[in-house]
Protein backbone atom coordinates (compact mmCIF):
# COMPACT_ATOMS: atom_id res chain seq x y z
CA UNK A 1 0.00 0.00 0.00
CA UNK A 2 1.51 3.10 -1.27
CA UNK A 3 1.77 5.59 1.80
CA UNK A 4 -0.51 8.81 2.32
CA UNK A 5 0.40 11.85 0.75
CA UNK A 6 1.71 14.42 2.89
CA UNK A 7 -0.75 17.25 2.60
CA UNK A 8 -0.37 21.03 4.44
CA UNK A 9 -2.99 22.43 6.32
CA UNK A 10 -3.35 26.02 7.22
CA UNK A 11 -5.05 26.91 10.63
CA UNK A 12 -6.74 30.18 12.26
CA UNK A 13 -3.70 32.26 12.72
CA UNK A 14 -2.48 33.37 16.44
CA UNK A 15 -0.87 36.00 17.77
CA UNK A 16 1.75 33.98 19.60
CA UNK A 17 2.75 30.24 19.38
CA UNK A 18 5.32 28.72 21.75
CA UNK A 19 7.16 25.33 20.85
CA UNK A 20 7.59 23.11 23.77
CA UNK A 21 5.25 23.26 27.31
CA UNK A 22 8.21 23.17 29.30
CA UNK A 23 7.89 24.91 32.73
CA UNK A 24 9.08 28.64 30.91
CA UNK A 25 6.94 27.82 27.92
CA UNK A 26 4.22 27.62 29.98
CA UNK A 27 4.81 30.70 32.26
CA UNK A 28 5.57 32.40 29.00
CA UNK A 29 2.10 31.32 27.45
CA UNK A 30 0.52 32.47 31.22
CA UNK A 31 1.77 36.18 30.61
CA UNK A 32 0.81 36.38 27.08
CA UNK A 33 -2.64 35.00 26.95
CA UNK A 34 -3.30 36.87 30.37
CA UNK A 35 -2.27 40.36 28.45
CA UNK A 36 -5.01 39.24 25.81
CA UNK A 37 -2.37 37.58 23.46
CA UNK A 38 -3.77 34.75 21.68
CA UNK A 39 -1.25 32.38 22.59
CA UNK A 40 -1.17 28.31 21.36
CA UNK A 41 1.83 26.25 23.15
CA UNK A 42 2.87 23.36 20.19
CA UNK A 43 4.50 20.29 22.33
CA UNK A 44 6.33 17.53 20.90
CA UNK A 45 5.69 15.01 23.47
CA UNK A 46 2.18 13.98 24.53
CA UNK A 47 2.33 15.25 27.93
CA UNK A 48 3.39 18.71 29.68
CA UNK A 49 6.42 19.77 31.36
CA UNK A 50 9.28 19.60 29.01
CA UNK A 51 12.08 17.89 31.80
CA UNK A 52 9.67 18.25 34.76
CA UNK A 53 7.41 15.63 34.22
CA UNK A 54 6.48 12.23 36.23
CA UNK A 55 5.95 9.40 34.05
CA UNK A 56 5.18 5.67 35.00
CA UNK A 57 8.19 3.43 36.03
CA UNK A 58 6.43 0.80 35.53
CA UNK A 59 2.76 -0.19 36.39
CA UNK A 60 2.01 0.99 39.51
CA UNK A 61 5.17 3.31 40.39
CA UNK A 62 5.74 6.93 38.90
CA UNK A 63 8.59 8.97 39.27
CA UNK A 64 9.79 12.06 38.30
CA UNK A 65 11.66 11.34 35.17
CA UNK A 66 14.72 13.82 35.05
CA UNK A 67 14.53 16.91 37.23
CA UNK A 68 12.65 15.90 41.26
CA UNK A 69 13.11 19.16 42.88
CA UNK A 70 12.02 22.42 41.59
CA UNK A 71 14.05 25.58 41.46
CA UNK A 72 12.09 27.10 43.54
CA UNK A 73 9.82 28.73 41.17
CA UNK A 74 10.61 32.95 40.87
CA UNK A 75 7.86 34.32 43.97
CA UNK A 76 6.42 36.41 40.75
CA UNK A 77 5.89 33.02 38.88
CA UNK A 78 4.55 31.25 42.04
CA UNK A 79 1.65 34.51 43.32
CA UNK A 80 0.47 35.24 39.48
CA UNK A 81 0.33 31.55 38.46
CA UNK A 82 -1.22 30.52 41.91
CA UNK A 83 -0.86 26.60 40.94
CA UNK A 84 -2.24 26.10 44.46
CA UNK A 85 -5.66 26.91 43.20
CA UNK A 86 -5.16 23.88 40.77
CA UNK A 87 -5.06 21.17 43.47
CA UNK A 88 -1.26 21.41 43.57
CA UNK A 89 0.15 20.72 46.95
CA UNK A 90 4.23 21.86 47.21
CA UNK A 91 6.31 20.00 49.48
CA UNK A 92 9.21 21.34 51.29
CA UNK A 93 11.13 18.39 53.93
CA UNK A 94 12.93 19.05 56.70
CA UNK A 95 15.82 18.06 57.02
CA UNK A 96 16.61 18.94 53.57
CA UNK A 97 19.69 16.75 52.75
CA UNK A 98 21.30 13.56 54.13
CA UNK A 99 24.82 12.42 53.40
CA UNK A 100 25.53 9.13 54.80
CA UNK A 101 29.51 8.19 55.02
CA UNK A 102 31.32 5.35 53.92
CA UNK A 103 32.24 4.92 57.98
CA UNK A 104 29.03 4.45 58.69
CA UNK A 105 28.60 8.08 60.02
CA UNK A 106 25.77 10.67 58.33
CA UNK A 107 25.29 14.36 58.66
CA UNK A 108 21.52 15.36 57.99
CA UNK A 109 21.37 19.34 57.38
CA UNK A 110 18.14 21.35 58.04
CA UNK A 111 16.62 24.33 55.88
CA UNK A 112 17.89 26.78 58.59
CA UNK A 113 21.26 27.12 59.31
CA UNK A 114 21.24 27.41 63.36
CA UNK A 115 19.83 23.20 63.25
CA UNK A 116 22.57 21.99 60.84
CA UNK A 117 24.92 23.91 62.67
CA UNK A 118 23.87 21.71 65.80
CA UNK A 119 24.71 18.29 63.58
CA UNK A 120 28.12 19.88 62.59
CA UNK A 121 29.20 19.97 66.11
CA UNK A 122 29.75 16.04 65.96
CA UNK A 123 32.57 16.49 63.05
CA UNK A 124 33.82 19.66 64.40
CA UNK A 125 33.55 21.86 67.66
CA UNK A 126 33.79 25.35 65.25
CA UNK A 127 32.04 24.16 62.06
CA UNK A 128 28.61 25.03 62.61
CA UNK A 129 29.92 28.59 63.67
CA UNK A 130 31.67 28.59 60.17
CA UNK A 131 28.33 26.86 58.51
CA UNK A 132 26.22 29.36 59.66
CA UNK A 133 28.60 32.63 58.80
CA UNK A 134 28.43 31.10 55.14
CA UNK A 135 25.33 31.21 55.02
CA UNK A 136 24.91 34.71 56.19
CA UNK A 137 27.98 35.67 53.91
CA UNK A 138 25.92 33.90 50.93
CA UNK A 139 22.75 35.00 51.78
CA UNK A 140 24.20 38.50 51.35
CA UNK A 141 25.63 38.11 47.69
CA UNK A 142 22.90 36.13 46.48
CA UNK A 143 20.49 39.51 47.04
CA UNK A 144 22.49 41.32 44.94
CA UNK A 145 23.00 38.44 42.27
CA UNK A 146 19.50 37.76 42.27
CA UNK A 147 18.57 41.65 41.50
CA UNK A 148 20.26 41.06 38.19
CA UNK A 149 18.74 37.39 37.35
CA UNK A 150 15.52 38.78 38.13
CA UNK A 151 15.52 41.42 35.11
CA UNK A 152 16.42 40.95 31.43
CA UNK A 153 20.25 41.83 30.78
CA UNK A 154 20.83 45.24 29.96
CA UNK A 155 21.34 45.97 25.63
CA UNK A 156 25.12 45.85 25.23
CA UNK A 157 24.80 47.89 22.34
CA UNK A 158 22.51 50.62 22.88
CA UNK A 159 21.75 50.45 26.89
CA UNK A 160 18.54 52.92 27.70
CA UNK A 161 18.15 55.32 30.40
CA UNK A 162 16.25 52.57 32.78
CA UNK A 163 19.01 50.00 32.04
CA UNK A 164 21.58 52.25 33.08
CA UNK A 165 19.57 53.33 36.06
CA UNK A 166 19.50 49.65 37.30
CA UNK A 167 23.12 48.86 37.10
CA UNK A 168 23.61 52.03 39.21
CA UNK A 169 20.83 50.54 41.23
CA UNK A 170 23.00 46.96 41.39
CA UNK A 171 26.00 49.33 41.95
CA UNK A 172 24.79 50.46 45.17
CA UNK A 173 23.40 47.13 46.00
CA UNK A 174 27.33 46.16 45.64
CA UNK A 175 28.81 48.63 47.48
CA UNK A 176 26.10 47.76 50.01
CA UNK A 177 27.46 44.38 51.14
CA UNK A 178 30.24 46.19 52.99
CA UNK A 179 34.21 45.74 52.10
CA UNK A 180 34.50 42.00 53.63
CA UNK A 181 31.49 40.48 51.39
CA UNK A 182 32.19 42.83 48.45
CA UNK A 183 35.60 41.04 48.09
CA UNK A 184 34.34 37.55 49.15
CA UNK A 185 31.67 38.47 46.22
CA UNK A 186 35.13 38.99 43.47
CA UNK A 187 36.74 36.19 44.82
CA UNK A 188 34.46 33.05 45.21
CA UNK A 189 32.93 34.41 41.44
CA UNK A 190 36.16 33.15 40.04
CA UNK A 191 37.70 31.21 42.41
CA UNK A 192 37.68 27.06 41.97
CA UNK A 193 34.39 25.79 43.73
CA UNK A 194 36.78 23.44 45.83
CA UNK A 195 39.39 26.24 46.91
CA UNK A 196 35.86 28.55 48.24
CA UNK A 197 35.01 25.32 50.20
CA UNK A 198 38.39 24.73 51.73
CA UNK A 199 39.06 27.95 52.84
CA UNK A 200 35.42 28.15 54.57
CA UNK A 201 35.39 24.42 55.93
CA UNK A 202 36.92 21.98 57.88
CA UNK A 203 34.75 18.99 57.61
CA UNK A 204 35.19 17.03 54.43
CA UNK A 205 31.69 15.89 53.66
CA UNK A 206 30.34 19.82 54.10
CA UNK A 207 33.09 20.86 51.81
CA UNK A 208 31.65 18.14 49.53
CA UNK A 209 27.83 19.08 49.86
CA UNK A 210 28.30 22.69 49.18
CA UNK A 211 30.67 22.20 46.39
CA UNK A 212 28.77 19.64 44.51
CA UNK A 213 26.68 22.69 43.70
CA UNK A 214 28.74 24.34 41.76
CA UNK A 215 29.45 21.11 39.47
CA UNK A 216 25.96 20.21 39.42
CA UNK A 217 24.52 19.32 35.66
CA UNK A 218 27.95 20.93 34.36
CA UNK A 219 31.32 19.51 32.26
CA UNK A 220 32.95 20.95 35.85
CA UNK A 221 35.24 19.58 38.59
CA UNK A 222 35.86 20.99 41.96
CA UNK A 223 38.49 22.28 40.72
CA UNK A 224 37.69 23.77 37.73
CA UNK A 225 37.35 27.61 36.64
CA UNK A 226 33.81 28.98 36.85
CA UNK A 227 33.06 26.51 39.58
CA UNK A 228 32.39 29.39 42.26
CA UNK A 229 30.58 31.38 39.77
CA UNK A 230 28.33 28.30 39.50
CA UNK A 231 27.84 27.54 42.92
CA UNK A 232 26.74 31.61 43.61
CA UNK A 233 24.43 31.23 40.67
CA UNK A 234 22.77 28.31 42.29
CA UNK A 235 22.19 29.60 45.51
CA UNK A 236 21.28 33.07 43.76
CA UNK A 237 18.16 31.30 42.17
CA UNK A 238 17.50 29.02 44.91
CA UNK A 239 18.04 31.42 47.61
CA UNK A 240 19.96 28.83 50.05
CA UNK A 241 23.05 27.03 50.53
CA UNK A 242 21.83 23.53 49.82
CA UNK A 243 19.58 22.73 46.87
CA UNK A 244 15.97 22.80 46.97
CA UNK A 245 14.54 19.91 47.84
CA UNK A 246 11.25 20.88 47.18
CA UNK A 247 8.39 19.27 44.92
CA UNK A 248 4.53 18.26 44.31
CA UNK A 249 2.44 15.75 45.34
CA UNK A 250 2.19 13.70 42.62
CA UNK A 251 5.83 14.75 41.63
CA UNK A 252 7.11 17.30 39.87
CA UNK A 253 4.84 16.64 36.95
CA UNK A 254 1.83 17.83 38.71
CA UNK A 255 3.82 21.40 39.33
CA UNK A 256 3.71 21.71 35.86
CA UNK A 257 0.43 20.42 35.06
CA UNK A 258 -0.65 23.16 37.47
CA UNK A 259 1.35 25.62 35.80
CA UNK A 260 -0.78 24.46 32.33
CA UNK A 261 -3.82 24.66 33.69
CA UNK A 262 -2.88 28.46 34.94
CA UNK A 263 -1.92 29.12 31.56
CA UNK A 264 -5.44 27.93 29.89
CA UNK A 265 -7.05 29.52 32.40
CA UNK A 266 -5.55 32.44 31.77
CA UNK A 267 -6.91 31.56 28.02
CA UNK A 268 -3.77 30.14 26.21
CA UNK A 269 -4.36 26.89 24.22
CA UNK A 270 -1.94 24.18 24.70
CA UNK A 271 -1.72 20.92 21.98
CA UNK A 272 0.46 18.09 23.08
CA UNK A 273 1.96 15.75 19.99
CA UNK A 274 2.23 18.33 18.15
CA UNK A 275 5.79 18.27 16.75
CA UNK A 276 7.09 21.31 15.07
CA UNK A 277 9.21 20.61 12.12
CA UNK A 278 10.20 24.11 11.09
CA UNK A 279 10.16 27.85 11.75
CA UNK A 280 8.70 29.38 8.71
CA UNK A 281 10.71 32.62 8.18
CA UNK A 282 10.00 35.10 5.11
CA UNK A 283 12.35 38.13 4.41
CA UNK A 284 13.76 37.46 7.70
CA UNK A 285 10.94 37.67 9.47
CA UNK A 286 9.53 34.82 11.90
CA UNK A 287 5.35 34.34 10.49
CA UNK A 288 4.42 30.97 11.98
CA UNK A 289 5.65 27.22 12.04
CA UNK A 290 5.17 24.13 10.00
CA UNK A 291 4.44 20.90 12.18
CA UNK A 292 5.46 17.81 11.14
CA UNK A 293 2.12 16.52 9.92
CA UNK A 294 2.10 19.15 7.67
CA UNK A 295 -0.14 21.91 9.70
CA UNK A 296 0.92 25.25 9.26
CA UNK A 297 0.52 27.51 12.00
CA UNK A 298 0.85 31.93 11.15
CA UNK A 299 1.65 33.21 13.97
CA UNK A 300 2.92 37.53 14.72
CA UNK A 301 5.17 36.19 17.45
CA UNK A 302 7.13 32.45 17.70
CA UNK A 303 8.93 31.52 20.67
CA UNK A 304 10.80 29.02 21.05
CA UNK A 305 10.98 27.14 24.27
CA UNK A 306 13.27 24.71 23.07
CA UNK A 307 17.28 25.21 23.82
CA UNK A 308 19.13 27.62 21.52
CA UNK A 309 20.96 25.14 19.57
CA UNK A 310 17.96 23.56 18.55
CA UNK A 311 16.10 26.14 17.75
CA UNK A 312 18.63 27.65 15.42
CA UNK A 313 20.15 24.66 13.77
CA UNK A 314 17.70 22.32 13.60
CA UNK A 315 13.97 24.29 13.60
CA UNK A 316 15.36 27.09 11.02
CA UNK A 317 16.58 26.93 7.13
CA UNK A 318 20.80 26.92 6.26
CA UNK A 319 20.02 30.52 4.48
CA UNK A 320 17.44 32.01 7.42
CA UNK A 321 20.88 33.30 9.67
CA UNK A 322 23.87 35.28 9.07
CA UNK A 323 27.01 32.33 8.79
CA UNK A 324 28.60 34.51 11.09
CA UNK A 325 25.60 33.75 14.09
CA UNK A 326 25.24 30.13 12.68
CA UNK A 327 29.37 29.19 13.78
CA UNK A 328 28.94 30.88 16.85
CA UNK A 329 25.85 29.30 17.70
CA UNK A 330 27.85 26.07 16.76
CA UNK A 331 30.71 27.11 19.66
CA UNK A 332 27.85 27.19 22.30
CA UNK A 333 28.79 24.50 24.84
CA UNK A 334 25.81 22.10 25.17
CA UNK A 335 27.29 18.72 25.87
CA UNK A 336 25.28 17.52 29.15
CA UNK A 337 27.46 15.61 31.83
CA UNK A 338 24.81 13.70 33.55
CA UNK A 339 22.41 10.75 33.47
CA UNK A 340 19.23 9.60 35.03
CA UNK A 341 18.44 6.04 37.11
CA UNK A 342 15.42 5.52 38.04
CA UNK A 343 14.30 2.67 40.58
CA UNK A 344 11.11 1.02 41.35
CA UNK A 345 12.20 -1.04 44.93
CA UNK A 346 10.12 -2.95 46.99
CA UNK A 347 10.94 -1.40 50.14
CA UNK A 348 12.48 1.64 51.89
CA UNK A 349 16.49 1.15 51.78
CA UNK A 350 18.00 0.39 54.73
CA UNK A 351 21.32 2.92 55.13
CA UNK A 352 23.78 1.98 57.45
CA UNK A 353 24.47 5.60 58.72
CA UNK A 354 20.73 5.55 60.22
CA UNK A 355 21.18 2.11 61.76
CA UNK A 356 20.79 3.52 65.30
CA UNK A 357 18.10 6.09 64.09
CA UNK A 358 14.25 5.31 65.26
CA UNK A 359 11.39 4.97 62.42
CA UNK A 360 10.63 8.96 62.42
CA UNK A 361 14.26 10.03 62.05
CA UNK A 362 14.86 7.39 59.77
CA UNK A 363 11.61 8.61 57.31
CA UNK A 364 12.88 12.31 58.11
CA UNK A 365 16.06 11.72 56.41
CA UNK A 366 14.99 10.20 53.73
CA UNK A 367 12.35 12.68 52.93
CA UNK A 368 14.78 14.61 51.31
CA UNK A 369 17.87 15.29 49.04
CA UNK A 370 20.30 12.26 49.31
CA UNK A 371 24.40 13.36 48.84
CA UNK A 372 26.44 10.55 48.10
CA UNK A 373 29.66 11.79 47.77
CA UNK A 374 32.09 11.63 51.10
CA UNK A 375 34.94 14.16 49.96
CA UNK A 376 36.10 16.78 47.39
CA UNK A 377 38.56 14.07 45.78
CA UNK A 378 36.15 11.53 45.53
CA UNK A 379 33.93 14.18 43.12
CA UNK A 380 36.69 15.02 41.45
CA UNK A 381 37.42 11.82 40.00
CA UNK A 382 33.93 11.19 39.07
CA UNK A 383 34.87 14.28 36.82
CA UNK A 384 38.31 13.03 35.91
CA UNK A 385 36.58 10.20 34.12
CA UNK A 386 34.73 12.46 32.02
CA UNK A 387 37.09 13.89 30.79
CA UNK A 388 38.69 10.99 29.22
CA UNK A 389 35.49 10.15 27.55
CA UNK A 390 34.15 7.49 29.80
CA UNK A 391 31.55 7.48 32.80
CA UNK A 392 32.21 7.07 36.22
CA UNK A 393 32.95 3.90 37.71
CA UNK A 394 32.20 5.66 41.22
CA UNK A 395 29.72 8.99 40.43
CA UNK A 396 28.52 11.59 42.43
CA UNK A 397 25.14 10.98 43.02
CA UNK A 398 21.75 12.89 43.91
CA UNK A 399 19.15 11.04 44.88
CA UNK A 400 15.62 11.49 45.77
CA UNK A 401 12.73 9.20 47.46
CA UNK A 402 9.69 11.01 46.67
CA UNK A 403 7.79 8.20 47.75
CA UNK A 404 8.70 9.22 51.56
CA UNK A 405 7.00 12.44 51.34
CA UNK A 406 4.11 11.38 48.53
CA UNK A 407 3.58 7.64 48.88
CA UNK A 408 0.79 7.95 46.29
CA UNK A 409 3.42 7.23 43.54
CA UNK A 410 3.94 3.53 44.44
CA UNK A 411 1.65 0.65 45.79
CA UNK A 412 1.97 0.83 50.35
CA UNK A 413 5.32 0.19 51.35
CA UNK A 414 7.03 0.33 48.27
CA UNK A 415 9.25 3.12 47.02
CA UNK A 416 10.44 4.85 43.68
CA UNK A 417 14.07 6.10 43.71
CA UNK A 418 15.24 8.66 41.75
CA UNK A 419 18.96 9.20 40.83
CA UNK A 420 20.91 12.28 39.17
CA UNK A 421 24.28 10.38 38.57
CA UNK A 422 27.24 12.20 37.40
CA UNK A 423 29.46 12.26 35.20
CA UNK A 424 28.51 10.80 32.26
CA UNK A 425 29.78 12.25 28.91
CA UNK A 426 27.61 13.11 26.04
CA UNK A 427 30.08 11.57 23.78
CA UNK A 428 31.90 7.90 24.81
CA UNK A 429 35.52 7.66 23.28
CA UNK A 430 35.71 3.81 23.35
CA UNK A 431 31.58 2.41 23.32
CA UNK A 432 28.09 3.78 22.41
CA UNK A 433 25.71 4.77 24.82
CA UNK A 434 23.05 1.89 23.83
CA UNK A 435 25.31 -0.73 25.51
CA UNK A 436 27.00 1.49 27.67
CA UNK A 437 24.07 2.43 29.85
CA UNK A 438 23.63 -0.91 31.24
CA UNK A 439 26.88 -0.57 32.96
CA UNK A 440 26.01 2.86 34.00
CA UNK A 441 23.09 1.34 35.82
CA UNK A 442 25.11 -1.24 37.48
CA UNK A 443 27.77 1.37 39.05
CA UNK A 444 25.03 4.04 40.05
CA UNK A 445 23.56 0.87 42.36
CA UNK A 446 26.57 -0.82 43.42
CA UNK A 447 27.64 2.79 45.01
CA UNK A 448 24.14 3.32 46.38
CA UNK A 449 24.61 -0.80 48.02
CA UNK A 450 27.96 0.70 49.62
CA UNK A 451 25.57 2.68 52.07
CA UNK A 452 22.19 1.05 51.77
CA UNK A 453 23.13 -3.07 52.01
CA UNK A 454 20.85 -5.09 50.09
CA UNK A 455 19.65 -2.21 47.80
CA UNK A 456 20.18 -4.28 45.20
CA UNK A 457 17.96 -7.06 46.04
CA UNK A 458 14.47 -4.75 46.14
CA UNK A 459 15.16 -3.40 42.87
CA UNK A 460 11.97 -4.34 40.75
CA UNK A 461 12.72 -1.94 37.70
CA UNK A 462 14.94 0.45 36.82
CA UNK A 463 15.25 2.83 34.15
CA UNK A 464 18.53 4.11 32.48
CA UNK A 465 18.33 7.64 30.71
CA UNK A 466 21.64 8.28 29.45
CA UNK A 467 22.62 12.00 27.62
CA UNK A 468 21.82 10.51 24.34
CA UNK A 469 18.60 9.34 25.70
CA UNK A 470 18.11 13.10 27.16
CA UNK A 471 18.76 14.33 23.49
CA UNK A 472 16.25 11.70 21.63
CA UNK A 473 13.22 11.50 24.05
CA UNK A 474 13.35 15.01 25.82
CA UNK A 475 14.40 17.40 23.37
CA UNK A 476 17.91 17.95 25.32
CA UNK A 477 20.99 18.65 23.06
CA UNK A 478 23.66 17.62 24.33
CA UNK A 479 21.78 16.07 27.18
CA UNK A 480 22.72 19.30 29.02
CA UNK A 481 19.81 19.32 31.33
CA UNK A 482 20.61 23.61 31.47
CA UNK A 483 20.43 24.33 27.51
CA UNK A 484 24.17 25.36 27.97
CA UNK A 485 26.44 25.37 30.79
CA UNK A 486 26.50 27.90 33.34
CA UNK A 487 29.86 29.49 32.83
CA UNK A 488 30.94 32.82 32.74
CA UNK A 489 31.42 33.26 28.95
CA UNK A 490 27.08 32.04 28.44
CA UNK A 491 25.62 34.02 31.24
CA UNK A 492 23.62 37.10 31.54
CA UNK A 493 24.42 39.51 29.06
CA UNK A 494 26.07 36.61 26.69
CA UNK A 495 23.42 33.94 27.25
CA UNK A 496 22.99 32.35 24.89
CA UNK A 497 25.54 34.49 22.71
CA UNK A 498 26.70 38.51 22.84
CA UNK A 499 24.60 40.92 21.70
CA UNK A 500 21.17 38.14 21.88
CA UNK A 501 20.29 38.20 25.86
CA UNK A 502 17.51 39.97 25.49
CA UNK A 503 15.33 37.09 24.48
CA UNK A 504 15.12 38.05 21.05
CA UNK A 505 17.04 36.88 17.80
CA UNK A 506 17.98 37.73 14.76
CA UNK A 507 15.27 37.10 13.48
CA UNK A 508 12.67 39.78 13.51
CA UNK A 509 9.24 38.29 15.59
CA UNK A 510 11.56 34.96 17.09
CA UNK A 511 12.16 34.57 20.65
CA UNK A 512 13.37 32.37 22.99
CA UNK A 513 12.41 31.88 26.13
CA UNK A 514 14.34 28.27 27.53
CA UNK A 515 16.77 27.77 30.20
CA UNK A 516 19.29 28.64 27.33
CA UNK A 517 18.69 32.25 27.71
CA UNK A 518 19.06 34.34 31.07
CA UNK A 519 19.69 33.76 33.93
CA UNK A 520 19.72 29.85 33.12
CA UNK A 521 18.55 26.14 34.05
CA UNK A 522 16.45 25.35 37.50
CA UNK A 523 12.95 24.91 37.66
CA UNK A 524 12.18 28.90 38.22
CA UNK A 525 10.05 30.17 35.04
CA UNK A 526 11.79 32.95 35.69
CA UNK A 527 13.48 32.92 31.70
CA UNK A 528 9.73 32.44 30.89
CA UNK A 529 8.55 35.31 32.87
CA UNK A 530 11.25 37.67 31.49
CA UNK A 531 11.03 36.49 27.47
CA UNK A 532 7.33 37.26 28.32
CA UNK A 533 7.92 40.85 29.37
CA UNK A 534 9.92 41.81 26.35
CA UNK A 535 7.56 39.69 24.15
CA UNK A 536 4.33 42.14 25.19
CA UNK A 537 6.80 45.58 25.23
CA UNK A 538 6.90 44.57 21.20
CA UNK A 539 3.48 43.48 20.48
CA UNK A 540 2.35 46.82 22.13
CA UNK A 541 0.73 44.98 25.43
Amino acid sequence: MEAAPHVSTTVKPHDAVIIGAGHNGLVAAFYLARAGVRTLVLERRDVVGGAAVTDELCPGFRCPTLAHAAGPLHPDVAQDLAVHRHGIRLTDPDPRLFAPLPDGRALVLHTQAARSAAALGAFSSREGERYVAFNSALDEIGKVLRELLWRTPPSTDTPSANEVWQLLKSGRRFHGLGKQNAFRMLRWLAMPVADLVEESFDTDILRAIVAARGIYGLRLGTRSAGSGLALLLQHALSGHVLASAASARGGLGALTEGLAAAARGAGAEIRTAAAVERIDVHDGTARGVLLEDGTVIAASAVISGADPKRTFLDLLGPTDLDPSFVTAMQRYRSNGTMAKVNLALDGLPEFTALASSTTAERTAALGGRIHIGPDLDYLERAFDASKYGRYSERPYLDVTIPTVTDPTLAPDGQHVMSVCAQFAPYELRDAKWRTAGAGLGDAVIRELASYAPGLEDLVLHRQVLTPVDLEATYGLTGGQIFHGEHTLDQLFAMRPLLGWARYRTPISGLYLCSAGTHPGGGVTGACGLNASREILKDLGK
